[in-house]
């Protein structure tokens, strides 16, 4: 629309730029995904095929952007952090979330094809998911945020594996097993299901009572200029790096997750550091 007279109507577009030298966190989440399980007949209440499709379709959209450092996923949800140097898009709020619900529901389609080849994703029930950006100024608050999805997904986690063993195991209809955990917690969860179901809660999987975290593993990389002194050719140099990064899978409980997240930092610490080791003296900066 450049020189012409209907150039003026650019002058309606807002930008959201997301606040520099800060966490970016986007959280991408499935949309009607209660509905779509249902049309593709996902095993209750957990469905690793349609966990480990997540699995991979985030991995991919780590790949890509070497800017995420971290992802951790549970049922429809992942969440990306993205390292505080990070100019993706300029830090576009609306880029950002377009981009990345599009992705994960274009490799989410992708890798259901190749993992269901029997049943493939229909038109009328296409996976799609939305995205939201958060930043966050410190590391505590980034740790606090993927304890706080992790915890989220072992309370639903314990509910949902309690409500459908009721119905499988002990014949109730979903009103019945509803008004049965009406008001209980997690021991009196864990009691119906081994008194009541013959299940050890202990024994389910990981994956399902605590999600997967990917970590960006960057290894003998250093820094030594300040991040605003830092030159077209050095980014290049860092991406290069990022992009040739391994990725470690995790599917553990909490104590892990905040390790994880601690070698995270240390990891992606190096990139800024003026020491050259990461979390070693006092200009050393974590991304």
């Amino acid at each position: 629309m450049a020189n012409s007279k209907y150039e003026y109507v650019k002058a309606f577009e807002r930008e959201n730029y997301l606040l520099p030298e800060t966490y970016i966190v986007i959280r991408v989440d499935g949309k009607g995904f209660h509905k779509l399980s249902k049309y593709y007949e996902f095993d209750k209440p957990n469905d690793l095929k349609a966990l480990q499709v997540m699995n991979s379709a985030a991995l991919q959209i780590m790949k890509k952007y070497s800017d995420v450092l971290l992802a951790y996923g549970d049922s429809d949800e992942y969440s990306f952090l993205l390292r505080r140097q990070c100019e993706l898009y300029e830090r576009r709020e609306m880029k950002l979330c377009t981009l990345f619900s599009s992705l994960m529901s274009t490799y989410y389609v992708h890798f259901w094809n190749l993992a269901h080849p029997q049943k493939p994703i229909h038109l009328e029930m296409i996976p799609t998911f939305d995205a939201r950006a958060v930043i966050y100024p410190n590391f505590q608050i980034v740790r606090d945020y993927f304890s706080w999805r992790q915890v989220d997904c072992h309370i639903n986690n314990l509910y949902n594996t309690c409500f459908w063993k009721l119905i499988e195991k002990r014949g109730l209809t979903p009103q019945e097993a509803e008004n049965r955990l009406k008001g209980t917690i997690a021991s009196d969860k864990n009691e119906i299901l081994f008194k009541e179901c013959n299940v050890n809660y202990n024994n389910e999987l990981e994956i399902f009572k605590k999600g997967t975290i990917f970590v960006r593993e960057i290894e003998n990389y250093h820094h030594d200029t300040a991040p605003n002194e830092t030159s077209s050719r050095q980014k290049q140099k860092q991406e290069k790096t990022r992009r040739k990064a391994s990725y470690s899978l995790y599917t553990a409980p909490p104590p892990p997750m905040r390790q994880a997240l601690d070698k995270t930092r240390r990891k992606a610490a190096v990139e800024v550091s003026h020491s050259g080791k990461a979390g070693h003296g006092s200009n050393s900066k974590a991304v």
